[in-house]
């Protein structure tokens, strides 16, 4: 069967210092700002940095296992996600840059592989697309809120 390659990019400026913004980002399982999370938790007793590994269920029944597979403090991460999604391979890497004082740029980017039909995949990279976009909102509503 072909195979589907695709990417995703998302980014949010949010008014907060690097701290603030790493400090909620860094905690891999607090997962509130991400649309439709039901609850997460760690599978791995390293709980953060490479090695770390998270499983993610969401209000639609699936569950989704990553590992961190890159950590930059204050800078961001890299994950995969091995099991809930529907592809073969999936790549992600939050990151954060300070664009000037009080203000951070995040950006959540991916790169994935599928082996669905045409429709089913491109279906796939619009909801991803979106569910960034959903999400960041919501990090950054909920670091500007406190």
């Amino acid at each position: 069967m072909e195979k589907h390659v695709g990417s995703a990019k998302r980014s949010v400026i949010i008014k907060a210092s690097v701290e603030t913004v790493w400090k909620k980002l860094s905690k891999i399982t607090k997962l509130d700002w991400l649309e439709e999370q039901k609850s997460s938790k760690f599978l791995s007793q390293k709980k953060y940095g490479v090695g770390a590994i998270r499983l993610i269920s969401f209000e639609d029944g699936s569950d989704v296992e990553e590992h961190v597979v890159e950590w930059s403090t204050k800078k961001g991460f890299s994950y995969i996600a091995i099991t809930g999604l529907p592809l073969l391979a999936y790549l992600a890497t939050i990151s954060m840059k300070k664009v000037s004082s009080g203000r951070v740029k995040v950006t959540w980017q991916s790169y994935f592989v599928s082996d669905k039909k045409k429709k089913e995949f491109l279906e796939f990279s619009k909801f991803l697309n979106q569910f960034y976009t959903k999400s960041l909102h919501n990090l950054k509503s909920n670091i500007q809120r406190n």
